[in-house]
């Protein structure tokens, strides 16, 4: 059966768009909602199902198998170092990959959930080799898997000389539970400030105008960034410089950072799974790509709707945006 005839019809230029608006979760509604916010919590969809469960358990696995231990990190060592650089790089290839051969080269799902009919571009001289997925992995493990694994590198060496504040989940098992659940509201929180910064003119020109050649994404769009943009990104494991936390927290953080942009810039609403349709949740990023203005975070801290820069997919917030872009042209003469 065709994406028309399940999905709703597309406009004129091959557009589809999700049938329901983008809402922050109910975490922000006052008064509470208990019921609301425990479904969100535990429900399919929901902050923990999937993704965050999913990036958790991969972070688990490669702490406890692939993670030298703290010992041997006190000193820094080409070895050690090689195998989070390689255990890195075979993770993000086999997790972006999985994402882009599905749903770009088999194409198991056709333009189903997909919000354009294009695919990406080839022929292109504004991509790297005039490809657009051949720029995309380019920049993901030349720049971002070697920055990440330089951000861990330093992480770890601190944490095993004892110059970070650290537990372990012997002595502090709720704490460190606790830590995992907040880590990805840090992480939106982080990357909504570092997103506004890079928006400042001078470092969009020179750093951020490389990821946006993306106006259609796919799943290696994510972490195809500029190095400066990178190094940025990823020092959202500063917190771990502060918090008390563990070797896990550091890995899951870091992970967190890397597979998440994968689904977020999917291009496609749900990821069809058998006979699951999965949400992928990147609409509103989606939005961020095609109008540049709006949504530089995400619905989980809705920074965006609480300073006005919230786009939740209707013509009413469509009109908002072209209305306050027109002022601030006005404003600057």
């Amino acid at each position: 059966m065709s994406d028309a005839a399940t999905l709703g019809p597309r406009d004129r230029r091959g557009d589809w768009r999700p049938p329901t608006l983008i809402e922050p979760p109910p975490l922000y509604a006052w008064p509470p909602h208990p019921r609301a916010i425990l479904k969100w919590l535990f429900g399919f969809p929901g902050y923990l199902l999937p993704w965050n469960a999913l990036y958790a358990v991969i972070a688990t696995l490669t702490w406890v198998i692939a993670t030298p231990d703290m010992a041997r990190m006190r000193t820094l060592s080409a070895d050690w170092v090689a195998q989070l650089l390689a255990v890195n790089f075979v993770l993000i290839v086999l997790f972006y990959g999985a994402l882009h051969l599905r749903l770009n080269v088999q194409q198991r799902q056709g333009l189903d959930y997909k919000y354009t009919n294009r695919w990406q571009a080839t022929g292109n001289p504004t991509f790297v080799f005039g490809n657009q997925v051949r720029d995309n992995v380019f920049w993901t493990l030349a720049s971002a898997v070697p920055i990440w694994t330089g951000w861990e590198v330093l992480t770890f060496w601190l944490q095993a000389n004892g110059h970070l504040p650290y537990v372990t989940w012997a002595a502090h098992p709720i704490y460190c539970v606790l830590l995992m659940l907040v880590i990805p509201v840090w992480r939106e929180a982080h990357f909504y400030l570092i997103h506004r910064l890079i928006h400042w003119p001078p470092l969009y020109r020179t750093v951020h105008s490389l990821h946006h050649k993306n106006v259609d994404p796919g799943p290696w769009s994510g972490l195809a960034m500029h190095p400066v943009e990178h190094a940025l990104y990823f020092s959202g494991v500063l917190l771990h410089w502060i918090v008390p936390s563990n070797g896990l927290h550091v890995v899951f953080h870091l992970q967190h950072l890397a597979f998440a942009p994968g689904p977020g810039h999917a291009g496609f609403e749900k990821l069809r799974v058998g006979g699951t349709d999965v949400a992928t949740g990147n609409y509103m990023h989606y939005l961020h790509h095609r109008y540049f203005e709006v949504n530089y975070g995400s619905d989980l801290v809705p920074i965006d709707k609480w300073v006005g820069t919230f786009h939740d997919g209707s013509a009413a917030a469509e009109e908002r945006m072209n209305a306050r872009l027109k002022a601030r042209a006005q404003r600057r003469g």
